[in-house]
């Protein structure tokens, strides 16, 4: 029952439309709490004058757990040998770099005053493991997206034209099965469609086999949300990921919503044109004016930063595209029984290349053009356009025009030739920084008690030494609380904490398991009872685990 004052800071609390204004902030027992009375004791009193204050941040889209990951760490052993990190009195070792360990993993998102992520592709026969391997992680709260969209059971109910009651209810079944918190789709029906041989999968074309489109998929799969009314919108990994004239097919990506909610994820790599010597061009002021028009309509970057990583994603007939690309020259691209797929592929960003430059460009034309800061996320797709660990260099991007001026000059010449970057002025504010990283994150994924500091809010909260270097602002928070408990003193771990699972739990028929269970019976290597994540089984996987289980209401984030 101890109160803590944070005396005096000056609060980014969008949320609450809080830009800049000295407040106290008090915390009771893990939670934010309104003032108390003047005759309150304060057991602690900690002065925050002239300090930043925000909630703690929240990273909605990150590769940390699941087969793919482990894959990736499998292949980039030299990155590891470079990156290896001792272990210490309070913290255990393990390895950096864009594959870093589990451990590490949280150590570096605490130390940048991040306090929960969200794994974006949890396949539902393997989401057991994801859940272990995630729980591994410490000091953040964690939750993650089912994979449905290239299953053959959905696309088998599609294709025999089952009623969208009954996909519903596979699709809630899905998200309670695994303890999921939302559903993601990648390459709709491609992933499937490159098992068939089929090499590309445009949004109107028809899958060989089942004779169903990607536009079909998306607009089925984000019907299916709405209806559950599942807080955040169907995560879309579009068609045609990286390849040049994919900007048309993620126009109609967002043609195929008709109007209901969607969230397009690492955009950058679905906004590129066809046009000049080289056909590969900017798309950004395309889709970007795209996302402006349509308010259903959300995205995160996925933007690249120049240096070596690894590329992990469940779309195979992407990663297929790309496999000789890879720096070093390895790689895994695999089936999974009837599910989906995974293709894990090394990779350099070069700022000499002509194509990585542009990718660099487009992504901050991304951030720069979407007018709205509450429908674009902070992202580099960790680790698929760099590690997670450069968020605070591009957040110096984002805010310091000349910076980006100067970094703009040093990339390919042609690239910078095909850009309107160096016209953009735009610079992002600190409260438009504490939109994208905390009060948006929470709203769009139904986190009522997350990105903010109202009364009730979990007390995740980061104090900052302002500076006129945001770079050096961000990556080293002087203080970071999680739940109250002081984790964080600049820059360094004071305490390893563990966080908690966030899910959603949609209603649904229970006569859709006695469908499910011949299936599992005839096709699937393990039975349907032995999917199933049970909440004791959940909780067990990290210590001192509790759910939070966030309530399904429509409306909380699109109008």
């Amino acid at each position: 029952m101890k109160l803590l004052k944070l005396k005096g800071g000056t609060v980014y609390d969008p949320t609450h439309v809080i830009n800049g204004v000295a407040r106290d902030i008090y915390v009771r027992d893990g939670r934010v709490i309104a003032a108390p009375g003047p005759d309150v004791k304060i057991d602690r009193e900690i002065d925050c004058t002239g300090k930043i204050i925000m909630a703690g941040a929240i990273d909605l889209h990150t590769h940390i757990g699941g087969g793919k990951v482990n894959i990736a760490r499998l292949l980039m052993a030299q990155e590891h040998r470079d990156n290896a990190v001792a272990a210490t009195e309070k913290l255990r070792g393990g390895a950096g770099g864009g594959a870093a360990t589990t451990h590490i993993t949280g150590y570096r998102y605490a130390e940048m005053g991040y306090t929960a992520c969200f794994e974006p592709a949890m396949l539902p026969i393997n989401a057991r493991q994801a859940h272990l391997e995630m729980a591994d992680v410490p000091m953040v709260d964690r939750g993650a997206y089912a994979l449905l969209g290239n299953d053959d059971y959905l696309l088998q109910m599609m294709a025999r034209g089952r009623e969208q009651a009954s996909i519903n209810d596979y699709v809630a079944w899905t998200i309670n099965a695994t303890q999921a918190i939302g559903l993601k789709v990648v390459n709709p029906g491609g992933i499937s469609a490159f098992k068939f041989n089929q090499r590309k999968l445009d949004v109107d074309e028809e899958h060989s086999h089942y004779r169903v489109t990607p536009r079909a998929i998306v607009r089925t799969l984000a019907q299916a949300l709405h209806d559950l009314q599942v807080p955040h919108p169907l995560h879309v990994h579009g068609s045609n990921l990286g390849v040049a004239g994919n900007d048309q097919s993620t126009l109609a990506t967002i043609d195929a919503a008709e109007g209901l909610p969607i969230h397009l994820t690492h955009i950058q790599f679905h906004s590129y044109g066809n046009e000049g010597d080289q056909k590969f061009s900017s798309g950004a002021v395309r889709i970007a004016e795209a996302i402006n028009r349509n308010r259903h309509v959300s995205c995160d970057v996925g933007h690249i930063m120049f240096g070596r990583t690894v590329t992990t994603s469940a779309d195979s007939q992407a990663q297929h595209r790309g496999l000789g690309f890879a720096d070093p020259k390895r790689g895994v691209i695999m089936d999974i029984e009837c599910d989906a797929g995974c293709g894990v592929v090394p990779f350099r960003y070069k700022d000499r290349s002509y194509v990585n430059s542009l990718q660099w460009a487009i992504g901050l034309e991304m951030f720069l053009l979407v007018d709205d800061p509450w429908r674009i996320f902070l992202t580099t797709d960790h680790p698929n356009g760099a590690p997670f660990t450069s968020y605070p260099r591009l957040i110096k991007l984002l805010m310091n025009r000349h910076f980006r001026r100067e970094q703009f000059g040093q990339i390919n010449a042609q690239a910078q030739a095909m850009s309107s970057l160096g016209s953009i002025n735009r610079e992002y504010s600190l409260y438009e920084i504490a939109i994208m990283t905390r009060a948006a994150p929470a709203r769009i994924l139904g986190l009522a008690d997350r990105g903010h500091l109202g009364a009730g809010a979990a007390a995740d909260i980061v104090v900052y030494e302002p500076n006129d270097d945001p770079e050096l602002m961000f990556a080293q928070p002087v203080l970071v609380f999680k739940g109250g408990e002081l984790i964080v003193r600049n820059g360094k771990i004071e305490r390893v904490v563990f966080g908690h699972p966030q899910v959603v739990k949609p209603e649904y028929d229970k006569k859709i398991e006695r469908e499910l269970s011949d299936w599992f019976d005839r096709t699937q290597s393990m039975k349907l009872s032995s999917l199933r994540i049970t909440d004791d089984e959940l909780c067990a996987c990290g210590p001192g685990a509790r759910i939070a289980s966030h309530a399904c209401l429509r409306g909380r984030f699109h109008v």
